[in-house]
Protein backbone atom coordinates (compact mmCIF):
# COMPACT_ATOMS: atom_id res chain seq x y z
CA UNK A 1 0.00 0.00 0.00
CA UNK A 2 1.39 3.31 -0.93
CA UNK A 3 0.64 6.95 -0.28
CA UNK A 4 1.97 10.19 -2.02
CA UNK A 5 1.54 13.77 -0.61
CA UNK A 6 1.84 16.30 1.00
CA UNK A 7 1.97 16.06 5.12
CA UNK A 8 -0.06 18.19 7.01
CA UNK A 9 -0.96 18.00 10.57
CA UNK A 10 -2.91 14.36 11.48
CA UNK A 11 -6.69 14.71 11.73
CA UNK A 12 -8.31 13.28 15.15
CA UNK A 13 -10.71 11.81 15.91
CA UNK A 14 -12.30 11.58 19.79
CA UNK A 15 -12.64 7.56 20.95
CA UNK A 16 -10.91 4.86 22.96
CA UNK A 17 -8.49 5.19 21.84
CA UNK A 18 -8.16 8.76 19.76
CA UNK A 19 -8.66 7.68 15.93
CA UNK A 20 -5.85 9.25 13.62
CA UNK A 21 -5.67 10.27 10.06
CA UNK A 22 -3.19 11.04 7.50
CA UNK A 23 -5.25 13.33 5.25
CA UNK A 24 -3.15 13.46 1.18
CA UNK A 25 -5.03 14.98 -1.71
CA UNK A 26 -6.95 12.43 -3.34
CA UNK A 27 -6.48 9.41 -0.49
CA UNK A 28 -6.10 9.29 3.18
CA UNK A 29 -5.02 6.36 6.05
CA UNK A 30 -6.59 6.10 9.17
CA UNK A 31 -3.30 5.06 10.89
CA UNK A 32 -4.29 3.11 13.97
CA UNK A 33 -5.23 0.38 11.51
CA UNK A 34 -1.36 0.24 10.72
CA UNK A 35 -0.02 -0.41 14.20
CA UNK A 36 2.55 -3.04 14.34
CA UNK A 37 3.15 -2.45 10.44
CA UNK A 38 6.53 -1.42 8.64
CA UNK A 39 6.23 2.13 7.62
CA UNK A 40 8.33 3.78 4.96
CA UNK A 41 9.33 6.98 4.49
CA UNK A 42 10.55 9.43 1.92
CA UNK A 43 11.28 12.82 1.53
CA UNK A 44 10.88 13.49 -2.13
CA UNK A 45 10.67 17.29 -2.26
CA UNK A 46 9.29 20.50 -0.11
CA UNK A 47 5.12 21.83 -1.30
CA UNK A 48 4.52 25.42 0.74
CA UNK A 49 1.47 24.97 2.49
CA UNK A 50 0.52 28.22 0.60
CA UNK A 51 2.13 28.48 -2.61
CA UNK A 52 2.53 25.18 -3.20
CA UNK A 53 5.95 25.76 -4.57
CA UNK A 54 9.46 23.45 -3.66
CA UNK A 55 10.57 26.05 -1.48
CA UNK A 56 12.32 25.37 1.98
CA UNK A 57 9.49 25.09 4.60
CA UNK A 58 10.51 27.78 6.89
CA UNK A 59 7.85 27.35 9.78
CA UNK A 60 4.70 25.84 9.83
CA UNK A 61 4.65 24.34 6.24
CA UNK A 62 5.05 27.91 5.03
CA UNK A 63 8.05 28.94 2.81
CA UNK A 64 10.02 31.85 4.28
CA UNK A 65 8.11 34.48 1.86
CA UNK A 66 4.44 33.04 2.79
CA UNK A 67 5.04 32.94 6.63
CA UNK A 68 5.99 36.83 6.60
CA UNK A 69 2.57 37.59 4.27
CA UNK A 70 -0.22 35.42 4.75
CA UNK A 71 -2.67 36.51 7.24
CA UNK A 72 -2.79 32.89 8.83
CA UNK A 73 1.07 32.95 9.58
CA UNK A 74 0.32 36.92 11.97
CA UNK A 75 2.18 37.24 15.15
CA UNK A 76 -0.96 37.08 16.99
CA UNK A 77 -1.05 33.40 16.36
CA UNK A 78 1.20 32.36 18.35
CA UNK A 79 0.58 35.44 20.82
CA UNK A 80 -3.05 35.66 20.98
CA UNK A 81 -2.71 38.93 23.35
CA UNK A 82 -1.05 40.86 20.14
CA UNK A 83 -4.52 40.39 18.35
CA UNK A 84 -6.65 43.44 17.27
CA UNK A 85 -9.38 42.55 15.32
CA UNK A 86 -11.86 43.48 18.19
CA UNK A 87 -10.50 46.80 17.88
CA UNK A 88 -11.09 47.15 13.99
CA UNK A 89 -7.54 47.23 13.45
CA UNK A 90 -5.67 45.27 10.79
CA UNK A 91 -2.30 43.18 11.32
CA UNK A 92 -2.24 41.86 7.33
CA UNK A 93 -5.78 40.82 6.45
CA UNK A 94 -8.99 42.94 8.95
CA UNK A 95 -11.51 40.33 7.23
CA UNK A 96 -9.93 36.83 8.28
CA UNK A 97 -8.29 38.25 11.41
CA UNK A 98 -11.99 39.05 12.29
CA UNK A 99 -13.25 35.40 10.87
CA UNK A 100 -10.09 34.31 13.69
CA UNK A 101 -10.36 36.58 16.34
CA UNK A 102 -13.69 37.07 17.17
CA UNK A 103 -15.26 33.86 17.48
CA UNK A 104 -15.21 31.95 20.98
CA UNK A 105 -12.10 30.81 22.67
CA UNK A 106 -11.11 28.51 25.33
CA UNK A 107 -7.94 29.63 28.10
CA UNK A 108 -7.51 25.66 29.30
CA UNK A 109 -4.76 23.97 31.48
CA UNK A 110 -3.71 20.85 30.14
CA UNK A 111 -1.63 17.89 31.32
CA UNK A 112 0.56 16.03 28.61
CA UNK A 113 4.01 16.22 30.30
CA UNK A 114 3.62 18.65 32.93
CA UNK A 115 0.50 20.95 33.80
CA UNK A 116 0.44 23.91 30.93
CA UNK A 117 -1.70 26.60 30.33
CA UNK A 118 -2.82 27.55 26.94
CA UNK A 119 -5.18 28.91 24.30
CA UNK A 120 -7.70 27.78 21.61
CA UNK A 121 -10.86 28.44 19.86
CA UNK A 122 -13.77 26.36 21.18
CA UNK A 123 -14.11 24.66 17.71
CA UNK A 124 -10.81 23.37 18.48
CA UNK A 125 -11.63 21.57 21.72
CA UNK A 126 -10.71 18.85 22.34
CA UNK A 127 -8.55 18.55 18.68
CA UNK A 128 -5.79 20.67 20.42
CA UNK A 129 -5.31 18.77 23.63
CA UNK A 130 -4.93 15.74 21.74
CA UNK A 131 -2.37 17.54 19.35
CA UNK A 132 -0.06 18.45 22.24
CA UNK A 133 -0.32 14.90 23.43
CA UNK A 134 -2.31 15.64 26.79
CA UNK A 135 -3.66 12.45 28.89
CA UNK A 136 -6.64 15.48 30.50
CA UNK A 137 -7.35 18.66 30.41
CA UNK A 138 -10.02 21.40 31.75
CA UNK A 139 -11.32 24.35 30.29
CA UNK A 140 -10.91 27.72 32.31
CA UNK A 141 -12.56 30.54 30.92
CA UNK A 142 -14.28 30.72 27.85
CA UNK A 143 -14.74 34.30 26.20
CA UNK A 144 -15.55 35.75 23.39
CA UNK A 145 -12.34 36.65 21.27
CA UNK A 146 -9.04 35.91 21.03
CA UNK A 147 -7.24 39.06 22.42
CA UNK A 148 -9.40 38.44 25.96
CA UNK A 149 -7.96 34.80 25.41
CA UNK A 150 -4.46 35.94 25.32
CA UNK A 151 -4.16 38.62 27.98
CA UNK A 152 -5.72 35.33 30.18
CA UNK A 153 -2.51 33.39 28.97
CA UNK A 154 -0.25 35.70 29.58
CA UNK A 155 -1.57 36.65 32.85
CA UNK A 156 -1.52 32.75 34.32
CA UNK A 157 1.85 32.22 32.38
CA UNK A 158 3.48 33.68 35.62
CA UNK A 159 1.96 31.08 37.77
CA UNK A 160 1.87 28.12 35.67
CA UNK A 161 4.32 27.11 32.62
CA UNK A 162 2.93 26.86 29.22
CA UNK A 163 5.56 24.81 27.29
CA UNK A 164 5.17 20.83 26.71
CA UNK A 165 8.30 18.53 27.17
CA UNK A 166 7.45 16.95 24.08
CA UNK A 167 10.81 13.70 25.23
CA UNK A 168 8.62 13.41 28.34
CA UNK A 169 4.96 13.27 26.83
CA UNK A 170 6.58 10.90 24.75
CA UNK A 171 7.87 8.29 27.14
CA UNK A 172 4.78 8.55 29.09
CA UNK A 173 6.67 9.65 31.96
CA UNK A 174 3.49 11.24 33.45
CA UNK A 175 1.46 11.81 36.58
CA UNK A 176 -2.34 12.18 36.52
CA UNK A 177 -3.02 15.87 38.55
CA UNK A 178 -6.41 17.67 39.89
CA UNK A 179 -6.78 20.06 37.21
CA UNK A 180 -9.94 20.98 38.79
CA UNK A 181 -8.07 22.32 41.91
CA UNK A 182 -5.71 23.79 39.70
CA UNK A 183 -8.29 25.66 37.80
CA UNK A 184 -9.63 27.11 41.04
CA UNK A 185 -6.28 28.30 42.60
CA UNK A 186 -5.53 30.09 39.33
CA UNK A 187 -8.92 31.63 39.36
CA UNK A 188 -7.88 35.17 41.29
CA UNK A 189 -4.91 35.60 38.67
CA UNK A 190 -7.41 36.27 35.77
CA UNK A 191 -7.37 39.68 34.31
CA UNK A 192 -10.55 41.67 35.24
CA UNK A 193 -11.87 41.94 31.92
CA UNK A 194 -11.70 37.74 31.91
CA UNK A 195 -12.98 37.28 35.20
CA UNK A 196 -16.79 37.05 34.09
CA UNK A 197 -15.89 34.21 31.55
CA UNK A 198 -14.35 31.55 34.49
CA UNK A 199 -16.14 28.55 34.37
CA UNK A 200 -16.93 27.30 37.29
CA UNK A 201 -18.87 23.82 37.48
CA UNK A 202 -16.50 21.67 34.78
CA UNK A 203 -15.03 18.23 35.28
CA UNK A 204 -11.46 17.00 33.13
CA UNK A 205 -11.70 15.53 30.12
CA UNK A 206 -9.38 12.38 29.53
CA UNK A 207 -7.52 11.24 26.25
CA UNK A 208 -6.56 7.51 25.76
CA UNK A 209 -3.57 7.61 22.96
CA UNK A 210 -3.00 4.00 20.52
CA UNK A 211 -0.05 3.18 21.82
CA UNK A 212 1.10 -0.42 21.97
CA UNK A 213 4.30 0.23 23.64
CA UNK A 214 5.95 3.77 24.29
CA UNK A 215 9.89 4.30 23.79
CA UNK A 216 12.41 4.22 27.21
CA UNK A 217 14.27 7.46 25.28
CA UNK A 218 13.27 8.85 21.90
CA UNK A 219 15.30 10.17 18.39
CA UNK A 220 13.76 11.95 16.33
CA UNK A 221 13.56 11.43 12.84
CA UNK A 222 14.59 14.56 10.56
CA UNK A 223 13.61 14.30 7.08
CA UNK A 224 16.09 16.49 5.68
CA UNK A 225 19.30 14.90 7.55
CA UNK A 226 17.42 11.06 7.16
CA UNK A 227 15.46 11.37 3.76
CA UNK A 228 14.49 7.72 3.69
CA UNK A 229 13.35 6.04 7.40
CA UNK A 230 11.54 2.40 8.05
CA UNK A 231 10.44 1.03 10.99
CA UNK A 232 7.78 -0.68 12.72
CA UNK A 233 4.98 1.57 14.06
CA UNK A 234 4.22 1.27 17.57
CA UNK A 235 2.11 4.08 18.59
CA UNK A 236 0.70 7.26 17.88
CA UNK A 237 0.86 10.21 20.78
CA UNK A 238 0.25 14.56 19.96
CA UNK A 239 1.22 14.77 16.65
CA UNK A 240 4.23 11.76 16.90
CA UNK A 241 4.56 8.52 14.93
CA UNK A 242 5.90 6.22 17.55
CA UNK A 243 8.11 3.41 16.58
CA UNK A 244 9.88 0.37 17.67
CA UNK A 245 13.60 1.47 17.50
CA UNK A 246 12.74 4.51 19.47
CA UNK A 247 12.45 6.88 16.46
CA UNK A 248 9.61 9.51 16.62
CA UNK A 249 8.73 11.42 13.76
CA UNK A 250 6.58 14.88 14.52
CA UNK A 251 4.17 15.13 11.48
CA UNK A 252 3.04 18.54 12.28
CA UNK A 253 6.48 19.66 12.85
CA UNK A 254 7.08 18.17 8.89
CA UNK A 255 4.28 20.48 7.42
CA UNK A 256 4.96 21.34 3.71
CA UNK A 257 7.31 18.16 2.88
CA UNK A 258 6.04 16.05 -0.09
CA UNK A 259 6.42 12.10 0.78
CA UNK A 260 5.61 8.65 -0.22
CA UNK A 261 4.62 6.42 2.30
CA UNK A 262 4.89 2.67 2.34
CA UNK A 263 3.42 0.06 4.25
CA UNK A 264 4.85 -3.25 4.61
Amino acid sequence: MQFKGVLKKMQTEIGNPIQYYLVFESDFLNVNQVLDRELEIEFIKYQCLNCNLDKPIYRQGFCRNCFFEIPSAGDWIMRPELSTAHLDQEDRDLEYEKKVQLQPHVVYLANSSNIKVGVTRKSQVPTRWIDQGAHEAIEIVEVPNRYLAGITEVALKDHIGDKTNWRKMLTNNVDDEDLVAYRNKLRQYIPEEAAPYFIENNKESHMEFPVLRYPEKVKSLNLEKTPHFKGILKGIKGQYLIFEDNTVFNVRGSEGYYISLNIN
